[in-house]
């Protein structure tokens, strides 16, 4: 049994090792999909839809809410959905699951919660629709992770970073009460 298993892993590992560079590398990330985004005065992107959308900047900085995003999902959401919302043990990918769903999906989600019943158990995501840490920058959160889904920025901490409008640290202080 072992002797045939042995064969078996080598035959694949020949038959990898074979493969043109391009095929062995085709797994990496799709390229950036082209979105068509407008800025609002307190630099925000949204897409023609008007749903919020990410920014790169040519020198690979993000825009200041991608940034915002990845700070507050890895102070809110990475304990359950695990690091670069790759998901976890008891938590969905949300870098997948942001492909298909859209934004006001998401963010009724987030706001009153959800349960799933799978085959390994109940998967429950707390209502945080009080949570002022959450829904102040749920579109952060949402741009954060779209932009980790489609590929257009690697996972870790982001580059850099375009600074903060003075618009948009109003919109915080009168969010979070301050």
């Amino acid at each position: 049994m072992r002797l045939a298993l042995s064969v078996t892993l080598a035959a694949v590992i020949a038959v990898a090792a074979a493969l043109p560079a391009s095929a062995q590398t085709s797994a990496k990330a799709a390229p950036t999909p082209v979105v068509e985004k407008t800025k609002s005065p307190e630099g925000k992107w949204t897409t023609k839809a008007g749903d919020p959308i990410y920014n790169i900047e040519p020198d690979g900085n993000v825009d200041w809410f991608t940034w915002s995003g990845f700070r507050r999902y890895h102070s809110e959401c990475h304990v359950c959905h695990g690091p670069e919302g790759a998901g976890s043990t008891y938590a969905p990918a949300l870098t997948d699951s942001v492909k298909t769903m859209d934004y006001a999906t998401f963010v009724g989600i987030v706001a009153s919660g959800q349960q799933n019943v799978r085959y390994q158990g109940n998967s429950i995501m707390p209502a945080l629709g009080d949570n002022k840490n959450v829904m102040c920058y749920v579109d952060d959160m949402y741009v954060y992770l779209k932009a980790l889904s489609d590929g257009a920025i690697p996972p870790g901490k982001p580059k850099g970073r375009v600074d903060k409008t003075k618009l948009q640290g109003a919109f915080e202080d009168t969010c979070l009460g301050g």
